[in-house]
């Protein structure tokens, strides 16, 4: 994990919405700081800053916009899914390779117990450190993570255990080795396969939900997403390229793509958002951890409940009903064109 100061934050690092927070964290810091040379109680005034950092960082976070939701979800201290596994994953054993070409670091799976529920897990890691994150593709698998990760689904299918996969990636990795190893195949199989996967799935969207390389591990009987997590067809950016052929409109890009856990909750392609400590994930971990590690073992309860015949229609209905249609009403002049 990255370190962290004692409000949370990662030395060295400020989202462009924060710097009123910034501020105060500064002032705070001074202040202990000048009580612990000169001795002089000034407790009451660190009480009173740190009341207004708490009410400024609820006020921040609560009318985050989306594209300002985009830059939480990929805060260079969030956790990532390893710091997930070490922190709610018992006994995990991880399994390597896909038996065909090689192990795609990008993508984790193994076997453990997480509350008192033994699962077989899958989760996308993007690397914390910058050998690591070259080594795992920035969290973009290639053909052989997602084989990997249909491997270890077939198992947990074999032997009885539901699955939980951890999503956190821009993309499937878009390179020419990725292509000429059939990456778009690799990730339609695993749609195909987790849409009759006779196992209970439960997914979790961590921090980025990148189009087809998050859909490869994405197919389940529930999903849910952190509360600044974000999930989409096609990044900010890309989206702006393609509209504006620029990069620079990404804000506007966020709105009209409606990728926040709120926006795809009423779009009804979500079903749950597991809530976040407050100011994000990476203020504190641990907590963030307890949270996902509450809904995943409440969420598996629930369908371990329900008879597998019933949960692959149950599945299928699911997905078939995805999302909403607005109609809008033409307005009278256009109507008449």
């Amino acid at each position: 994990m990255a370190k962290t100061n004692d409000l949370g934050m990662e030395s060295g690092f400020q989202l462009p919405f924060e710097r009123s927070i910034l501020g105060l964290q500064r002032k705070i810091a001074e202040l202990e700081a000048d009580q612990a040379e000169s001795g002089r109680d000034l407790t009451p005034e660190i009480r009173q800053l740190r009341s207004q950092y708490v009410s400024v960082l609820r006020k921040t976070y609560q009318g985050l916009s989306a594209w300002e939701t985009v830059q939480v979800a990929r805060h260079p201290a969030r956790p990532l899914a390893r710091d997930y596994i070490e922190r709610i994953v018992k006994n995990f054993v991880e399994l390597h390779g896909d038996r065909r070409f090689a192990d795609d670091r990008a993508i984790v799976c193994g076997l453990g117990r997480i509350g008192s529920e033994k699962v077989a897990l899958i989760a996308q890691h993007k690397g914390r450190e910058t050998k690591e994150k070259i080594a795992c593709n920035f969290g973009c698998a290639h053909p052989e993570g997602y084989r990997k990760a249909l491997r270890v689904m077939e198992l947990a299918e074999k032997f009885h255990l539901p699955v939980v996969t951890l999503i956190d990636t821009p993309g499937a990795y878009p390179g020419v080795g990725s292509e000429e190893r059939g990456v778009a195949e690799a990730i339609a199989r695993n749609l195909l396969e987790m849409s009759r996967l006779k196992t209970p799935i439960v997914c979790v969207v961590i921090g980025e939900g990148g189009s087809g390389g998050a859909l490869g591990i994405g197919v389940g009987d529930r999903i849910a997403m952190l509360e600044y997590a974000y999930y989409s067809v096609i990044s900010p950016e890309g989206c702006a390229a393609i509209l504006w052929r620029t990069g620079e409109k990404a804000s506007e890009a966020a709105e009209a793509l409606k990728i926040t856990s709120r926006d795809l909750k009423a779009l009804d392609i979500i079903d749950d958002i597991v809530p976040e400590p407050l100011g994000g994930a990476h203020r504190n971990p641990v907590e963030a951890a307890n949270n996902l590690e509450r809904h995943i073992v409440r969420t598996l309860r629930e369908l371990s409940r329900v008879p597998i015949a019933n949960l692959l229609k149950h599945r299928y209905e699911r997905w078939r009903r995805m999302g909403k249609v607005i109609h809008l009403e033409l307005q009278a002049g256009a109507a008449k064109m």
